[in-house]
């Protein structure tokens, strides 16, 4: 199939893919042998051992290169630009070793807090990193620490979690070529189904493929993808030297989950404007973020970057201000039914938490304070059900605030 001219939806089933050789299934078989016979010293099959070479896990790393557009070929890499690892955060703390010490790291300021703990209190420290955080939201901004910092990697979440602040990733990309710098956009949200921000000149993208690409809610993972030669060439080094890879089992669920992908994104985006809309007008609400409203401060950039196949998609993340106090917040926590109070987020099913008291503890309180990540923020990832049964859910554990 080639895959420059196969729509997404079919590249979600059939990108990078090929029929076994040997039986002809359909779907790659979950190799878990740790090495490989050799014909002679040094002469094999090109697999010599799992963490250098698995071909389910290859099988998933070319799934993703496909939907990310990276254009690289199997001979210029194995797996097409594609790396699969133990966690989001293995892919981030790999993706970050292509920096060396005392390098400058521009970071956007809202980010996950995981992201954050490790730039900030792990890296920092071990490898001499220099993060800079900036809104880059605002592109003056970002231009101006260009001009301070000279960074050599920008990391770029759009939208950012949790407040869902977007960016404009061209322009971002395009600076950073300009200096010299490597562009990363972590592409979590969105999914290489309503934003490929390698399109966009980025040049690197990285997801937790916990969250969306497994999309069940069953395995923990991430993914890197680039569409650069030789940025492929020292990631392929630095995932073999590290080690921190996807195990072939965890591969094959993310495969799996990558196959519904397309399906699954047009039913988050659609069920969360729908609920997005309904809680924008419902008078216990302060105030709704989301990027498909016209509400939402960078709803433009969103609206041009991001988008289905089919029309207008912009995710399955809602952040909602209530009205009132943590006690407020806690009660309508603890109401909901339908939404599970967890972390995480991208499953099939619908998830709510609240960042100050969990996903974002590790960031420090003055700066979730700067950033709006207040008492009364809660967070929604809305999920395949049935958009009338969630929003009968949400309004039931309002009227209980």
């Amino acid at each position: 199939m080639n895959d420059d001219t196969a729509h997404i939806f079919t590249r979600c089933i059939h990108g990078g893919q090929e029929n076994c050789e040997v039986t002809g299934a359909v779907m790659p078989p979950i190799y878990t042998s740790s090495t490989y016979a050799q014909e002679s010293p040094g002469v094999h099959k090109g697999y010599e051992y799992s963490r250098s070479h698995n071909l389910t896990r290859y099988s998933f790393e070319r799934a993703v290169a496909s939907l990310e557009n990276t254009g690289i070929t199997e001979v210029q890499d194995a797996s097409h630009g594609g790396f699969a690892f133990s966690s989001g955060l293995a892919a981030t703390a790999t993706c970050l070793e292509m920096l060396s010490t005392g390098d400058c790291l521009l970071a956007m300021d809202d980010m996950y807090g995981g992201t954050y703990r490790l730039m900030s209190l792990v890296r920092e420290r071990s490898q001499g990193l220099k993060p800079v955080y900036v809104d880059m939201s605002d592109f003056s901004a970002v231009e101006a620490a260009f001009k301070e910092h000279q960074p050599k990697m920008v990391w770029v979440e759009s939208p950012t979690n949790p407040t869902l602040k977007v960016s404009d990733l061209a322009r971002i990309a395009k600076i950073a070529d300009d200096h010299g710098a490597i562009a990363v956009t972590d592409n979590t949200f969105c999914s290489p189904i309503l934003q490929r921000p390698l399109d966009l000149g980025m040049h690197v993208v990285m997801h937790s493929a916990t969250k969306y690409l497994g999309g069940h809610s069953d395995v923990v993972g991430g993914v890197l993808a680039t569409r650069v030669p030789e940025i492929a060439e020292r990631l392929r080094f630095l995932q073999n030297s590290i080690g921190s890879v996807m195990g072939p089992f965890d591969a094959y669920l993310c495969l799996r989950g990558v196959k519904t992908l397309g399906l699954r994104m047009e039913r988050h985006s659609n069920s969360a404007m729908k609920i997005a809309r309904m809680l924008e007008s419902h008078d216990k609400v302060e105030r709704v973020v989301y990027p498909g409203l016209e509400s939402h401060p960078q709803h433009e950039v969103a609206s041009r970057q991001m988008s289905l196949p089919s029309g207008p998609g912009y995710g399955g993340m809602i952040t909602m201000f209530l009205k009132g106090d943590i006690e407020t917040a806690r009660r309508f926590l603890e109401t909901v039914e339908l939404f599970a109070l967890a972390e995480s987020l991208g499953g099939v099913e619908s998830l709510i938490e609240h960042p100050a008291i969990m996903t974002h503890a590790s960031v420090p309180e003055e700066s979730r304070a700067a950033l709006g990540i207040s008492d009364t923020l809660v967070r929604f990832s809305v999920g395949i059900e049935d958009p009338d049964d969630l929003m009968a859910d949400i309004r039931r554990a309002l009227d209980a605030c």
